[in-house]
């Protein structure tokens, strides 16, 4: 992927959310600005343009001048603390949004030796511009600002419109839920709802249990999954939660011991234990 930074917008008055402290209201378990700042976890500099909080993984912070003077003015600050040529320019309040959005904006703006555009927005599903999940390249973004600054005397309380309709933008029609934002109470019980769908709440809660445990680990759930049941149904009901840990803890073991990798141990134990578990559902029915 495109080296680039990274700017989260996690100020503004959430209005509409009566003052509410918008980015630490919790979704799916996890606070708001905490989703987002896990969709852009390979940027290499992140800076949060916001009041400084307790944050999944490292950031740079800094304060719009004055305070509460809008994007632009929030925006102008978090690109003065960025050095990469390709900038990405998220809001807070993206509850779905992943890094297959991210790569998906970083490759439509283009790279060396493509065609220079000067970034790439999503659209949402009404055709919407979304500039708050959008890459741009940092040299026309900061052109773009200091002459609106100087045309305007300064960025407060302008427009994110006056920005985007100056630059060369390509449109990027991403994850319908990508550029769901959460600006109202409604917002956020449609997000918690949608978290705990049949189709999602799984991945939802084992991303929820990896960040409250500080584990950065991929594992074959189906694996994990297949052995429960292998357990519950050949053993008894009660071993399925009670292998899977035991499978954990020797992963664990494995990996610390050997120097190896995470997964694979998980892999190479799940293997191990369904295997045990297989052989004695057959020695019952044998009986």
């Amino acid at each position: 992927m495109t080296a680039y930074d990274a700017i989260v917008l996690a100020g503004g008055a959430a209005k509409r959310l009566g003052g509410a402290d918008k980015p630490g209201i919790r979704v799916g378990g996890r606070v708001l600005l905490d989703r987002v700042l896990a969709a852009c976890a390979d940027a290499s500099t992140t800076v949060v343009v916001g009041g400084r909080r307790s944050t999944v993984r490292p950031v740079v912070w800094t304060r719009e001048e004055p305070q509460g003077g809008g994007p632009l003015a929030a925006l102008d600050a978090g690109v003065r603390r960025t050095t990469a040529e390709r900038v990405l320019v998220l809001s807070a309040d993206l509850p779905f949004l992943g890094p297959a959005t991210v790569g998906a904006l970083l490759g439509a703006a283009g790279g060396a030796g493509e065609r220079q555009r000067d970034g790439a927005l999503c659209t949402d599903q009404q055709g919407r511009d979304q500039p708050l999940v959008a890459a741009y390249r940092a040299e026309p973004l900061r052109r773009e600002l200091a002459l609106l600054a100087a045309e305007h005397g300064g960025l407060s309380g302008l427009p994110l419109r006056l920005l985007t309709q100056e630059l060369d933008l390509a449109r990027v029609e991403a994850d319908p839920f990508a550029s769901f934002d959460c600006d109202t109470w409604e917002d956020i019980a449609s997000a918690r709802a949608r978290v705990r769908e049949h189709g999602t709440v799984l991945d939802e809660w084992i991303t929820a249990v990896k960040n409250e445990l500080g584990i950065d680990l991929d594992v074959d759930t189906g694996v994990l999954l297949d052995l429960a049941r292998d357990a519950a149904h050949g053993v008894a009901r009660p071993a399925a939660p009670l292998t899977t840990f035991l499978v954990g803890y020797a992963a664990a073991k494995a990996s610390s011991e050997e120097g190896g990798d995470g997964a694979t141990a998980v892999a190479e134990a799940a293997r191990k234990a369904a295997a045990l578990a297989l052989r004695w559902a057959d020695e019952n029915e044998t009986q």
